[in-house]
């Protein structure tokens, strides 16, 4: 245990350059005083590892010191090979470098763990996009992947959901989710998203931003995708759910409405119970999302709401039942005209 722990923080003062005992303790799920002793095992082993004193002070390896690739157990050496797969780095423009640093990283493992290193990319395949959908091809990730490696800001025109802008972007970070890019930058000191689907134009600025201190990407998405998620569904519904209602409100409902969405425990007499249900700004977006639950829900609150489904059911069960008087009258006519020309 001691030794894997031992070679984990060579190999994250090696990847990281400088590390205080508290990020290697937290790291290794130990005390800060085991990282002190293990510290002073490595220096007494001739690693040339050393303390930098003060407020911004933590521990480093001297200048060129590189540990070499060994000590990988199996599962780590299959993890690595599940790492950069083909379809994202492609976009990116990076499957190139991504196939040769797998041949190089295939060639450092040892003999025994390569078959089973091989093998994790013939059983596993990223596909993004979700089901009926298809990946993006966005037409300006690459200049933006580039920018955003070398610090450059960029001047997009940009298509919003309600117009046409242009912006000057410092690029921070690149998400995909679901099938498409989103690119984090910052513009007059506030982080935003974009959908890189939506760029218009981009022109890669040559000079250099300096990028915020401690901006996380993952802290700042979850953020960002949380804060969406509540801004568009804001509003509660009190709505009485069927014990099937209830199965099919968990498989068509999004995330973030089914995780937030509040069932009573106690049933009524038929099996059915009440759920208080995150719903859209809307009544109409609203009125849209609970129809997908069909006869298995009744609104019981906002009145307006429950308002607007009798409205659209009672406007539906007309269209149908006038259509199917409408089938059988043409199918009445298309019957005579056969009898009067036989």
């Amino acid at each position: 245990m001691r030794a894997s722990r031992l070679l984990s923080i060579l190999t994250t003062l090696q990847a990281r350059g400088q590390v205080t005992a508290p990020e290697l303790a937290e790291a290794c799920e130990v005390s800060v005083r085991t990282i002190y002793r293990d510290i002073d095992a490595l220096a007494a082993a001739g690693v040339p590892v050393y303390a930098d004193r003060g407020a911004e002070g933590g521990y480093r390896l001297l200048d060129g010191y590189r540990v070499r690739l060994n000590g990988l157990s199996q599962p780590e050496a299959e993890a690595l090979f599940m790492t950069g797969l083909p379809g994202p780095a492609a976009a990116l423009g990076l499957e190139p470098a991504m196939l040769a640093a797998k041949t190089k990283l295939m060639a450092a493992l040892p003999a025994s763990l390569r078959p089973n290193a091989g093998r994790m990319q013939q059983r596993f395949h990223l596909d993004a996009p979700s089901w009926f959908g298809e990946a993006e091809q966005p037409l300006h990730l690459r200049a933006i992947a580039g920018a955003l490696l070398r610090e450059n800001p960029i001047e997009i025109r940009y298509q919003s959901w309600r117009a046409e802008k242009r912006r000057r972007i410092a690029p921070l970070g690149l998400v995909l989710k679901g099938g498409s890019w989103y690119l984090a930058g910052q513009v007059d000191g506030s982080v935003r998203t974009y959908r890189v689907a939506r760029v218009l134009d981009c022109n890669v600025l040559d000079e250099r931003f300096a990028r915020p201190t401690g901006f996380d990407l993952a802290a700042y998405w979850q953020a960002a995708t949380t804060r969406l998620e509540a801004e568009m569904h804001p509003n509660l519904a009190i709505v009485r759910l069927s014990p099937f209602g209830i199965k099919l409100l968990n498989a068509l409902s999004q995330p973030y409405v089914r995780t937030r969405t509040r069932i009573e425990e106690t049933a009524d007499e038929d099996g059915w119970r009440i759920a208080h249900v995150p719903i859209g700004k809307t009544v109409w977006h609203a009125a849209a999302e609970l129809l997908r639950l069909g006869a298995e829900a009744e609104v019981l609150a906002p009145a307006e709401l429950r308002d607007k489904m009798a409205e659209l059911t009672e406007a539906m069960a007309a269209r149908y039942r006038t259509a199917q008087h409408g089938y059988r009258d043409r199918k009445n006519i298309r019957q005579s005209r056969a009898t009067k020309h036989s």
